[in-house]
C-alpha cells in the first residue's frame, strides 16, 4: 500500500501544470499596464506638460507633442467624452482652440513607473469665463517609442475628481481610468484596433469600452451629439464655479 501511494505521488509530481493560456501581455490586444517606461521620468513629465502648451495662447508653439497615429482623448463628464481620435484630428481640434483663448500657468506634471506614465494637475484660465480658474486632473499613456497614445481628463473638483487626498495621483487603487481597460494600449506601439476581436470582447464586458467603441467609429458625430445635449451649466459644474 505504501509503495503504491509513493508511486502515485511520484507520478503526480511529474504531471505538467495545467495550461493557463497565453501571456495576456504577448498579443496586440494587451492592456496599458503591460508596458514599462522606456524614457526618462523627465521626458514623461515634460511631454505631458507640452500638451497644455497647445491650449495656452501665451505660449509660442513650435511643434506638437509626440502623439501616436491613433491617439485618443477621453474627457469624463460633464465634459464631452471622446473629444478627438487620431493624431490628425487632435492637432486640428487643438488648432481651433486658439479661437477660444486660455492660459495654463498652473501645472504640476509628474512621471510614474506604471501607466499612465504622465499625470498632471493643472488650472485653465479662459478669457470667455472672466478669467476664472478651471482645475483639471489629466493623465497620459505612452508607447515604447515615447509617443502619447491616450489622454484622459477629469474635473479636479469635489465629486468629479477620480483621486482622493490620500491618493492624489491615483497610485494606490482603481480610480476608474479607461486607459487601463482599452485593448491595444499595452502593445509596443500602443495601437488601438477598433475592429479587433480584443476590442469586441472588451466592449461586451465593459460598458465604458463599448461607449468608446461607438464613439471611435464616428467620433465627430458623437462629439457633436454630446455637445448638443450638454446642459447649459456644464462649464460651471465642470470647473466648480
Amino acid at each position: 500500500m505504501r509503495s503504491r501511494l509513493a508511486l502515485l505521488l511520484a507520478l503526480g509530481a511529474c504531471t505538467p501544470a495545467a495550461d493557463t493560456g497565453p501571456d495576456p501581455c504577448s498579443h496586440d490586444g494587451a492592456l496599458a499596464g503591460c508596458l514599462e517606461p522606456t524614457q526618462t521620468p523627465e521626458y514623461y513629465a515634460a511631454m505631458s506638460s507640452m500638451y497644455f502648451d497647445t491650449m495656452d495662447t501665451s505660449v509660442e508653439l513650435d511643434g506638437w507633442p509626440p502623439y501616436s497615429e491613433l491617439v485618443a482623448r477621453w474627457e469624463w463628464p460633464p465634459w464631452l467624452k471622446l473629444t478627438a481620435y487620431t493624431r490628425e484630428n487632435i492637432e486640428a481640434t487643438d488648432t481651433l482652440l486658439t479661437l477660444y483663448p486660455s492660459v495654463v500657468p498652473e501645472r504640476d506634471c509628474r512621471a510614474f513607473d506604471t501607466q499612465p506614465f504622465g499625470r498632471c494637475v493643472v488650472v485653465f484660465y479662459y478669457d470667455a469665463h472672466e478669467g476664472r480658474g478651471c482645475p483639471i486632473y489629466e493623465e497620459f499613456s505612452f508607447n515604447d517609442a515615447g509617443e502619447i497614445t491616450w489622454i484622459e481628463a477629469w474635473s479636479d473638483v469635489d465629486g468629479l475628481r477620480p483621486t482622493s487626498a490620500e491618493d492624489p495621483w491615483g497610485e494606490q487603487g482603481d480610480i476608474g481610468r479607461l486607459s487601463a481597460r482599452i485593448p491595444g494600449l499595452g502593445n509596443a506601439e500602443g495601437k488601438i484596433d477598433i475592429d479587433s476581436v480584443w476590442m469586441e470582447e472588451a466592449a461586451e464586458a465593459d460598458p465604458d469600452v463599448a461607449d468608446f467603441l461607438v464613439r471611435a467609429n464616428d467620433w465627430q458625430a458623437t462629439w457633436l451629439e454630446e455637445y448638443a445635449s450638454a446642459p447649459d451649466d456644464y462649464w460651471d459644474v465642470g470647473c466648480g464655479w
